[in-house]
Formats: structure tokens, C-alpha cells, sequence
């Protein structure tokens, strides 16, 4: 008894059966071209009828798969018949390939630039947060009264015994958390001085903020970036280079390359002066002798005041380094077809993380770092030495100037991959780099709630402005 059409048909049929779909697929285009419209059809129905009985391949058996084969090879058969050459066959499926491959791109670059933009977005309730502290630091007297502080104030600010952060932000709620998480685990939090910079648009409310709020007795400073008059064109290479038409064009035309949605290297947010003014801190705060930066996308999970110190052997800062992480060698950052870069630095050298460093002013003054970066951000004025960020301007500037920290100091990558649970757990800040920041619904579910958890979600002016955390915790 013959039993071969209750076999299930084997991957190979199928295989086969899709191979002669595309192969028939590429002849329809050609019978059209040849005004074969009846062979047209009938090609066009018999790849009808294979893609159905693909959609149901679990169940199809070997008798139907055979079959429908041997349907399909009559009909290429005929296109031999009618001169249907191969190499007209192939140069149509290199025609849909070809389609294919840029349809893929297109949907790419799409998805590429709504990441981009859903990143860079404002929440609405931070918008909100923003407006309505501007409005209160203009009604209320009393808030310019109480983070002035008078005397006492202006003394810790210099006072190099005390414990001294800096974070430049123009996000509120992101330095909120820093500062929260900060103090919440400082064994000192008297003294702790934290050193804020914001821009013109977002002075009021941070410091209306920081008025409205105490930090378990922490200092707190915030500045405006447009009042250091010293940042100018004529001394910060940065903002020299963007005088010039071709920078401008580089970084804030509509398209890149070829009319393509452009990269995240040409967004003029990299240009930003408080995205640079990590490289003056020594500048910023002339008086301090020790400093700690952050990033306003960190959590403290530890008291930090070991690190301030910490024995730095002579070097400028503290860091820690991404020697585990092949993603963050100098070749990733780097143009090594330059002969500048290729001369100077090793491409498989480690690099090392922006976001916690600690800083020794005194010694950074001595070796006029500084100088170190308007060298190198000179003789990048073309773009040619590196096109994104701070990173690679840093990697160039601190090089041999770093002192290794223990990386359970510092973990990366919490906006952007999976990060080993134990390293979560023990590490003293948690830096949520990438696109995905925690204050956005497209964070990291995973991540979120270590961030929420220093947002008082029941302050009158979250509760307002309809402020809500984004984590899967909150939302049940």
C-alpha cells in the first residue's frame, strides 16, 4: 500500500518549493515585459497555490509537496521553452534583491531616527515640571532666600575638607535622582557640596527645585552656563568651529550622505556647552583642589566619599576602565585611517567610562589638561579624527592620565543592553547610557524602578504635571 501522502513533507520539499517561488517570481516580471500575459497568470496562480500550501507546511505531506514541485517545474519547464534565459532570470532576482535590500535600509534609517527622536524628546510632564517651577521662582521670594544660604553657604563651596560633585544638566528630574540617590546613601550628607550647571532656559526652575527640596542637609550650588563669559569662541575651540559654514552644514542640515536621514553624530545636542564643560571643570571651580563628576543619567546605590581619597598615583582622574567590554576599545572611537591617531594611541587600548570619574584639580592645572583637549579638538575642526561626542575627545585628552578604579564602582549600559544582575546589584553607580533613559517610557523595564525609586512621585508638582514612573512595578 502506498502511504507516502500521509508522510509529513520534509524540510528539502519545502525548501525546493520556495526556491521555485522566487525563480517564478522573477519570470511574471519577464513574461509581462514579453506581453505574456496568459503565462504571466498561470505562473502567478501556481505561486498562489504554494504559498498557501507553505502557510500550512506543518501539516503538508510529502505526496502534496512532491506534486505541487512537480506543478511548478512543468510550468518553468515552458519558460525554458520560451527563451526565458537564466541570465534574464537572474538579473531579475538581482532586481528584487537589490528592492529588498533597500527597503530594509529605508526601514532601518526609520527606525533608526524615531529612536533617535523618541530619546531627545521631552516627556510633557517634565515640560510641565519645567514651567511650572519657572513660575514659582518668579512669585516666591522666599526660594531665592533659601538656596542662597548666605555666608555659611559660599564657605562650604570652597571648602576643600568636604565632599564636592558637579553635574551639568538641563534635566531637572535626572539630577533630582543623582542628587537624591547620592545623599540618601552618603554616610555624611552635611557634607556633601553639589556643584549644578544648567543652561539659561532651565536656570529658574532648578533652582527652584533645589529650593523646594531638602537633600538630608547636602549644599547645594546651581549656575548658569551662559554666565561664564570666558566660554567663547575665541578661547573654547567648539565654538569656534561652529563660525564655520561647513560645520555648520555638518551638524545641523535636515539630511547626511547622500540625502540619508542623518546619524546621531551630526545631532548638534554633542555640541552643547554642557556636554563640554566636563573638559574646564578645573576652570569652573577654581577654589577646589578634588571633584567628582556625574552624569545626570546615574544612580548611587553606595557612599562614594572613599573615592575622594583614593591614592591616584599621580594622575589626573579616576576611572573605570571598559577593558571587558570589546565595544569600548579606542578602535571604536577612533579614526585609525588617520595618521595622527594611528601614530599616537594603540586601537586595542582600553578605554574607560564618562560618568563617575573622580578629579584632582590641582594635578589637572599642572599638566594643563585643558590644553590637551583644544590641541586635539583643533586638529579635529574637519571631523576627521572622531565625529561623536565626548567620549573620543576624552580618550585622547586623559590619555596616560588615568588611574584605574574597581569596576564595581561604576556599571554601563542600563539604557541600552542587558547588564549581569550582580553586577547591578554591587555596583556603587548604575549608568543608564544609551538611548533608553530611565525618565522615558522607552526605558529598560528591568532598570526603571532602580531609578524611581529616588522620584517622590507624591510631590504636589509631580503630582500636577501628571509625572508617573514608567516601570512595570508602578503601572500594576
Amino acid at each position: 500500500m502506498n502511504i507516502t501522502g500521509d508522510v509529513l513533507c520534509p524540510y528539502s520539499c519545502t525548501r525546493e518549493m520556495m526556491d521555485q517561488i522566487c525563480i517564478a517570481k522573477a519570470l511574471v516580471g519577464i513574461a509581462e515585459d514579453s506581453s505574456n500575459a496568459q503565462f504571466a497568470a498561470e505562473l502567478s496562480a501556481q505561486i498562489q497555490k504554494n504559498q498557501a500550501l507553505l502557510a500550512g507546511a506543518s501539516t503538508l505531506t510529502i505526496g502534496e509537496c512532491e506534486s505541487t514541485i512537480r506543478d511548478m517545474a512543468l510550468l518553468l519547464h515552458k519558460a525554458q521553452q520560451l527563451h526565458y534565459d537564466i541570465a534574464t532570470v537572474i538579473m531579475k532576482l538581482k532586481d528584487q534583491f537589490q528592492s529588498l535590500d533597500e527597503e530594509m535600509k529605508s526601514e532601518a534609517e526609520k527606525s533608526i531616527k524615531s529612536g533617535q527622536i523618541a530619546a531627545e524628546e521631552l516627556p510633557k510632564g517634565l515640560f510641565c515640571l519645567s514651567i511650572r517651577l519657572t513660575i514659582q521662582w518668579f512669585t516666591n521670594s522666599n526660594l531665592k532666600r533659601e538656596l542662597s544660604g548666605g555666608r555659611q553657604i559660599t564657605e562650604k563651596l570652597r571648602d576643600n575638607s568636604l565632599y564636592h560633585y558637579c553635574v551639568f544638566s538641563d534635566n531637572i528630574l535626572a539630577v533630582s535622582v543623582v542628587v537624591n540617590s547620592t545623599t540618601v546613601h552618603s554616610d555624611h550628607p552635611d557634607s556633601v557640596v553639589f556643584h549644578l550647571v544648567t543652561d539659561e532656559v532651565n536656570y529658574a526652575p532648578m533652582r527652584a527645585w533645589f529650593s523646594m527640596n531638602n537633600f538630608r542637609g547636602a549644599t547645594i550650588e546651581v549656575q548658569m552656563v551662559e554666565d561664564f563669559s570666558w566660554l567663547n569662541a575665541s578661547y573654547v575651540p567648539v565654538l569656534k568651529q561652529l563660525q564655520n559654514p561647513a560645520a555648520q552644514n555638518f551638524h545641523f542640515t535636515e539630511t547626511g550622505d547622500n540625502n540619508r536621514t542623518p546619524n546621531k553624530s551630526r545631532n548638534p545636542k554633542y555640541l552643547s556647552m554642557l556636554k563640554h564643560l566636563r573638559f574646564y571643570i578645573p576652570e569652573v571651580y577654581p577654589a577646589l583642589e578634588k571633584i567628582m563628576f556625574l552624569d545626570d543619567d546615574v544612580v548611587v546605590q553606595r557612599d562614594l566619599s572613599e573615592l575622594f581619597s583614593i591614592n591616584l598615583n599621580g594622575n589626573v582622574m579616576g576611572a573605570v576602565d571598559t577593558c571587558r567590554e570589546t565595544f569600548h576599545g579606542f578602535h571604536r572611537y577612533l579614526n585609525y585611517s588617520h595618521p595622527l591617531i594611528r601614530a599616537h594611541f594603540d586601537p586595542d587600548a582600553c578605554g574607560w567610562a564618562f560618568g563617575m570619574n573622580v578629579f584632582d584639580l590641582r594635578e589637572w592645572r599642572r599638566r594643563n589638561v585643558t590644553g590637551i583637549y583644544h590641541y586635539w579638538q583643533e586638529r579635529n575642526a574637519n571631523h576627521t579624527l572622531w565625529k561623536l561626542g565626548t567620549l573620543p575627545p576624552g580618550l585622547l585628552t586623559f590619555h596616560g592620565l588615568v588611574e584605574n578604579l574597581d569596576a564595581e564602582w561604576h556599571v554601563l549600559g542600563l539604557g541600552h543592553t542587558d547588564v549581569d544582575p550582580s553586577q547591578v546589584e554591587n555596583s556603587a553607580v548604575l549608568h543608564y547610557n544609551g538611548r533608553r533613559k530611565p525618565w522615558m517610557k522607552i526605558g529598560m523595564d528591568q532598570y526603571q524602578g532602580l531609578w524611581e525609586k529616588y522620584v517622590d512621585y507624591s510631590h504636589p508638582m509631580l503630582q500636577q504635571c501628571f509625572v508617573r514612573g514608567y516601570s512595570k512595578e508602578r503601572l500594576m
